[in-house]
């Protein structure tokens, strides 16, 4: 049999978080197709992979990624770090189902402007991913502050029972669709007033489907563990699976609370399918929140509409150059984006070796000037924390962002390389593998990743993209607690 690509003499890391092994891999019709010694076998394209890992196409479970999948479908800042899936609609904003009554509320700016949104119905948004050919996958979650801003007309009080009737039936109706669960991000403003009733009331939807529950929690600042308890108490009364988005411990007076934030999360997951996930870096990046602004850490600006030349620039800077309080500076500033170095690295580090979380970049692509996790949050794993650092095994590295993601999600026959699965693959160098963007220059593609295939599409190729755009949008794929169950 000729098969369409042999990848040889590979170390496969197989997702499973087992060690590695030499083997061969052949692929045909977007599929793995034999794995093992395949030495008289021939192929229409061969690649020699000695000393070269191949491993599942990384799964970046936590993205903004909803419209530039659509409107800059080559996503270069994701395959140019060997990811293949994007899970878009995180923190409660998500592209659909929405309908504007003018400019997308904060924080569902951070996907762009009102003409971003153009999909009224998940249905629609699923169409136009399909007609778009993006570069990588696409799974999505439904967003509670989208559904807030459809049908209530002030995001500061929390939603009548009619409301909320309108709310549940736009989910319900999004995940018959093939949507993967609900998030929402109840530390914003336009859904903190939010009460827990209402999240449990929409979170009854997600039951039949086996759908999850994701959640940017009320706080990640002092009162972060009585957020968890919140959440979990949601996922319990849906018999939803939890992930709670980029944990964290938030703020100066928060660090070094981690090992009680773990050990909540891990006595939730004794009775309940529960995770999280986190970026790897000790520093976060939103809307400028005046709630968050302190002198206690440094807080970079990453864009503001009216003062856009101010972007890159240090808030305590512009308040220098403008002799105002830095309270003053950022109200002049806003709508702005912002970067905040409020997190300890022991603490991030705590986090990302904990068996229960996943990798996700949490990158946001409209930022003019973003953090650099959107280019370097996955090589970043593999490179500093992994070799460098030594904080776990490649294959566990591995792991926490191809196997577990797909697993928690639902993404069936992705992120592990087994004979008869989707060939998600990315080929990358061991020694070599590194994230080059950085706070002062954001946006560089990794080194070290030099193949990416999608689909069983060979897109990203010697480091470089070469303009193929195999990816497909992937609906929930049956009930999402067995993924829990599994691991």
């Amino acid at each position: 049999m000729k098969y369409h690509t042999l990848i040889r003499s590979a170390m496969i890391i197989d997702g499973s978080n087992t060690p590695g092994y030499i083997a061969d891999v052949a692929l045909r019709e977007g599929r793995i197709e034999k794995i093992g010694d395949l030495a008289h076998a021939t192929a229409e394209h061969e690649v020699d992979a000695t000393g070269r890992v191949l491993a599942p196409g990384f799964i970046d479970v936590h993205t903004h990624d909803d419209t530039v999948v659509i409107r800059q479908p080559q996503m270069l800042p994701k395959l140019s770090q060997g990811v293949t899936t994007v899970i878009v609609g995180n923190c409660g904003i998500s592209a659909a189902p929405v309908s504007l009554r003018g400019d997308p509320p904060d924080p569902m700016n951070l996907l762009g402007n009102a003409e971003a949104f153009a999909y009224p119905r998940f249905c629609d948004y699923r169409a136009a991913v399909e007609s778009a050919h993006p570069a990588v996958n696409v799974a999505a979650l439904i967003g509670h502050t989208a559904l807030r801003s459809n049908h209530m007309d002030d995001l500061q009080r929390t939603a009548t029972p009619a409301e909320i009737t309108a709310m549940r039936a736009q989910l319900q109706e999004s995940l018959a669709d093939g949507a993967l669960g609900l998030s929402t991000g109840l530390a914003y403003a336009s859904a903190f007033n939010a009460d827990t009733d209402e999240v449990l009331q929409l979170s009854e939807e997600l039951t039949a489907f086996g759908a999850v529950y994701t959640t940017h929690l009320r706080s990640e600042f002092e009162p972060v563990l009585e957020a968890m308890d919140e959440a979990f108490l949601i996922g319990r009364h849906a018999k939803a699976p939890v992930i709670i988005s980029h944990l964290k411990c938030a703020g100066a007076g928060n660090w070094g609370r981690s090992p009680q934030l773990l050990a909540a999360l891990e006595q939730a997951a004794k009775t309940h399918p529960v995770g999280c996930d986190c970026y790897p870096y000790a520093a976060s990046s939103s809307t400028l929140d005046l709630k968050q602004v302190t002198d206690a850490f440094r807080i970079t600006i990453t864009w503001s509409t009216p003062h856009p030349d101010m972007g890159g620039r240090d808030l305590q800077d512009i308040a220098a150059q403008w002799a105002v309080p830095l309270m003053e500076a950022a109200r002049r500033l806003q709508p702005a984006g912002a970067v905040y170095y409020g997190m300890d690295e022991a603490d991030v580090q705590r986090i990302l070796a904990h068996p229960l979380s996943m990798v996700g970049s949490d990158g946001l692509p409209e930022d003019p000037f973003p953090h650099p996790r959107l280019w370097g949050a996955f090589p970043r794993v593999l490179g500093h924390f992994s070799r460098d650092v030594g904080l776990f095994p490649l294959h566990t590295a591995v792991h926490k962002m191809t196997g577990l993601s797909a697993a928690r999600f639902g993404l069936s026959e992705r992120g592990e390389i087994r004979e008869g699965h989707w060939a998600d693959l990315v080929l990358f160098d061991p020694l070599r593998v590194r994230d080059v963007a950085d706070f002062k220059d954001p946006q560089r593609a990794a080194e070290g990743i030099d193949d990416v295939w999608v689909n069983g599409v060979l897109s990203y190729q010697n480091g470089q993209a070469n303009g193929q755009r195999p990816g497909r949008f992937l609906a929930r794929s049956g009930d999402l607690r067995q993924g829990f169950k599994a691991l």
